[in-house]
């Protein structure tokens, strides 16, 4: 169940909206594939934010439950081709996180 979050800068989401809206089903192909989970558990939301001109232009955000197969080395490859997807589509400085959720105090409702 990855939760991806992309915050972009305000200033230059404009520029980067549509690119951005017709990379997420690749996104989501490849996070799903990698994570072994299906499309039905993946969730995106594309949010423009103000951000202070040294930072990053996009902040992706990966929120998932741990599984013995997401190895350190599999989420971080899983960040690098995000990260690498991102920048190659908008051209802006992209920075990934990945963050594991606690199953035992994790409550979804759908």
């Amino acid at each position: 169940m990855p939760n991806v979050k992309l915050f972009v800068d305000e200033a230059r989401y404009p520029s980067v909206r549509q690119g951005l809206a017709a990379l997420l089903p690749e996104l989501r192909d490849m996070l799903c594939a990698t994570l072994a989970v299906d499309h039905a558990a993946c969730q995106f939301a594309v949010i423009p934010v103000m951000g202070l001109p040294d930072q990053p232009q996009i902040n992706a955000e990966l929120h998932l439950l741990p599984r013995s197969e997401r190895t350190p080395q599999v989420l971080r490859a899983a960040a690098e081709a995000l990260r690498d997807r991102l920048q190659a589509e908008t051209g802006l400085h992209a920075a990934v996180r990945i963050a594991a959720l606690d199953p035992g105090s994790y409550i979804a409702l759908k």
